[in-house]
């Protein structure tokens, strides 16, 4: 997968080359290609930004900067543009593995007030673009919310995990999992401080396993995140598990 990111912090983006991120650039996995912005810039201070049509707090980037950086960097390919603003539409793991599935991504993270609009008009009738948000928060910029995106999406590349079976195992994963947390995990030793491992995870029955493991799941997602469960399905053994829950007296929502 080929990746472009266009920012006035290009080295906002060194941790992707390190652990998995770093790993899949060098076995050529993920080709990650940082643009400085500025250098579509040409006035003597690099200027990326103007005061707002309107007035108002702030300054907005320049619509022919980023017009003549996009143009350039994409050449006359036709990558899928993803713009990261608190307005757009909410990053979630359906989307990751959408992304995942695109062989060139172009990110376009913002600073100060954010990108003239007309950008997003004049791409928008051009490229397939998104604007998406990674949560109901303001950042100093895109570029934090542009990281959480490649590794969300690189992760799930083939050959960039060790394991490729532990995203099928995440919380939002697709599947037996979606719309789900992931529940407890445990590794050795079998007690630590008196807190001993669930003895279901020691016995070796597969299918036991796999039902604690659900459970766990429901029990968490209850919990934490009530509001998922009336998203997905739940079978007839989904139903009797949280039936026990509240009977139990655990604290989980109604």
């Amino acid at each position: 997968m080929r990746i472009d990111v266009i920012s006035i912090f290009p080295e906002y983006f060194a941790p992707l080359d390190v652990s998995l991120m770093g790993k899949a650039r060098a076995k050529g996995i993920l080709d990650v290609r940082l643009h400085q912005l500025r250098e579509w810039a040409h006035d003597v201070h690099k200027t990326v930004d103007d005061t707002p049509y309107g007035g108002g707090p702030g300054m907005v980037m320049k619509p022919e900067i980023w017009g003549a950086a996009i143009d350039d960097v994409i050449g006359e390919g036709s990558p899928r543009l993803v713009v990261p603003t608190p307005s757009g539409r909410p990053f979630t793991q359906a989307v990751a593995l959408e992304y995942a599935a695109e062989p060139w991504l172009l990110f376009a993270p913002a600073r100060y007030e954010g990108i003239d609009s007309r950008v997003m008009i004049e791409y928008g009738s051009r490229l397939r673009l998104d604007e998406v948000s990674i949560g109901d928060y303001v950042l100093a910029g895109g570029e934090a919310a542009v990281l959480v995106m490649i590794e969300a999406v690189a992760r799930l590349l083939p050959g960039v995990l060790g394991n490729a079976v532990s995203a099928v195992d995440d919380s939002f994963a697709p599947g037996a999992m979606e719309n789900l947390l992931e529940g407890p995990v445990f590794t050795k030793p079998p007690v630590w401080r008196g807190h001993e491992v669930p003895e279901v995870l020691l016995s070796g029955h597969h299918g036991k396993i796999a039902r604690w493991r659900r459970d766990e799941a429901l029990r968490r997602t209850l919990l934490k995140r009530p509001e998922l469960i009336e998203r997905g399905e739940l079978s007839a053994a989904d139903l009797k598990a949280i039936a026990s829950f509240r009977a139990d007296g655990d604290p989980v929502a109604d």
